[in-house]
Order: structure tokens, then C-alpha cells, then sequence
């Protein structure tokens, strides 16, 4: 096999190993942003949620990542649930108000 002809295999092997790479690469990128969006929703709703749980959207929107943080109110009963908005630029959180069972389950008029 010719110089030349190695090259052009070997360059037609790496295009294409590269895109299970970028797909891998990708992929690894959003375990990272799902696993920073919990670690800090569950930080922020410590405060106001005894054992906080979340359940993070696994992409998000374009500019934000999202995730639902539930638990027991401390000093309180019952269940709440608070939106987690997850900045993807700064990576900074807010959450929303706390929201009841009963919120969640009222049908929208």
C-alpha cells in the first residue's frame, strides 16, 4: 500500500471516530450539567425543605437548566415543590415559591 493511500485510510478512519467522540464528549457534558443542577438545587432548597429530592430536566431549556425540588417544609407538613431554574452561562440557581400538593393538583381555570 502506496504512502498516499495509507494517509487517505487513515484520515478516513479518524473522520470517523470522531463523531462517537463529539457524541461521548456531548454526552459526558450532560451527565455534568444534570449532576451540577441538583447538587445546587438541592443546596438552595435546604433552607426551606427537610431531605430535599430532585428531579432534574435532562437538557433544559436553550439558556437554563430545570428541575423540580420536592420534600417536606421544615417546621411544617405536608409536601412542596419548588422550580429550580439553573443558569447555564453564570451556573448560579433560583428557585420559585414553594408550591402544595394541592397546587399541583388544582386544575388550571
Amino acid at each position: 500500500m502506496s504512502f498516499h493511500n495509507r494517509s487517505a485510510l487513515v484520515a478516513l478512519l479518524a473522520a470517523g471516530l470522531l463523531p462517537s467522540v463529539a457524541a461521548a464528549s456531548s454526552d459526558d457534558a450532560w451527565a455534568a450539567m444534570r449532576t451540577d443542577v441538583s447538587a445546587k438545587c438541592l443546596k438552595a432548597a435546604a433552607g426551606s425543605i427537610e431531605k430535599p429530592r430532585a428531579v432534574v430536566d435532562p437538557f433544559g431549556s436553550e439558556s437554563f437548566g430545570l428541575a423540580l425540588v420536592s420534600g417536606k417544609p421544615k417546621g411544617a407538613k405536608g409536601k412542596i415543590t419548588q422550580i429550580c431554574v439553573y443558569n447555564k452561562q453564570t451556573k448560579t440557581v433560583e428557585l420559585g415559591g414553594e408550591l402544595t400538593e394541592q397546587m399541583l393538583k388544582t386544575p388550571a381555570k
